[in-house]
């Protein structure tokens, strides 16, 4: 039997130390195809480059890694996962990991995430798909104690499925190993940004801004993301691309519509 072809990508590079570890845990579990920004790509969301060129490179890699390539991709993390998936792919892949990303996706933060809309993009073409991050944004992040958690995440994605038309966002805390707690499945918690911009004056004298804010938990439920990651659990929220609000189709249905 063929090994699992499994697709990797992110949002912070091709380089970022926590591409990297994926890469190296997927190898214990499968072929690996690497398809990820060739610069940081955060905050992207399900953006995709419609005006402007598209580029891709193949890296070097070990002589040793049989079965693996690696691809550079001028675009977004959206755009990896189709160019992969359209141009670079010889067979459609078991399933893809995003990430590891270096800082948080969990509660709203899901909605900018390029790591999520990476995985959401395979998702949608019918590749069960799981975005991981870990709630800690140092490039040097210590990524070592999420490794069991992540590789068993993925065998049991592999072994059952994922839902249809689900994809996993898994937020990983920054704890050393021997204060995880475990595995937790939640909900999104409600939450947003207070956001403000810091005006500023360039040596020219134009105005120009920096977007600042502070995170503003408006959840005290302990069945979400963020309660299970400040009490020590890696979450698992099962997110859905079918942004339909099905409660409010009814109350719809009761407006009266003229002409």
């Amino acid at each position: 039997m063929k090994k699992p072809l499994i697709l990797v990508t992110n949002d912070d590079g091709i380089t970022a130390p926590g591409l990297r570890t994926l890469v190296m845990l997927m190898k214990t579990l499968g072929d690996v195809i690497v398809v990820a920004p060739d610069s940081p790509q955060s905050g992207m969301g399900h953006a995709i480059t419609l005006d402007s060129t598209l580029y891709s490179k193949k890296m070097k890699t070990n002589t040793d890694d049989t079965g693996n390539e690696e691809y550079s991709c001028s675009g977004t993390p959206a755009d990896c996962v189709k160019l992969a998936l359209q141009e670079l792919l010889d067979r459609k892949p078991d399933i893809c990991v995003s990430g590891i990303n270096h800082g948080s996706n969990s509660s709203i933060n899901v909605i900018y995430s390029g790591t999520m809309s990476a995985a959401i993009e395979a998702g949608i073409e019918g590749i069960p798909a799981i975005g991981f991050s870990l709630c800690d944004y140092n490039w040097d992040a210590d990524f070592s104690h999420a490794g069991s958690f992540i590789t068993k995440i993925v065998t049991q994605a592999l072994t059952n499925g994922i839902p249809k038309g689900v994809v996993l966002n898994v937020n990983i805390p920054k704890l050393e190993k021997k204060y995880l707690k475990g595995i937790k499945i939640c909900r999104q918690a409600k939450a947003n940004w207070k956001e403000k911009f810091d005006k500023r004056i360039s040596p020219m004298g134009k105005d120009y801004y920096w977007l600042t804010g502070k995170f503003e938990l408006l959840d005290k439920g302990e069945d979400t993301d963020e309660w299970a990651l400040a009490n020590g659990f890696i979450s698992v929220v099962p997110t859905q691309f079918d942004l339909t609000a099905h409660h409010a189709i009814q109350e719809l249905n009761s407006w009266v519509f003229r002409g």
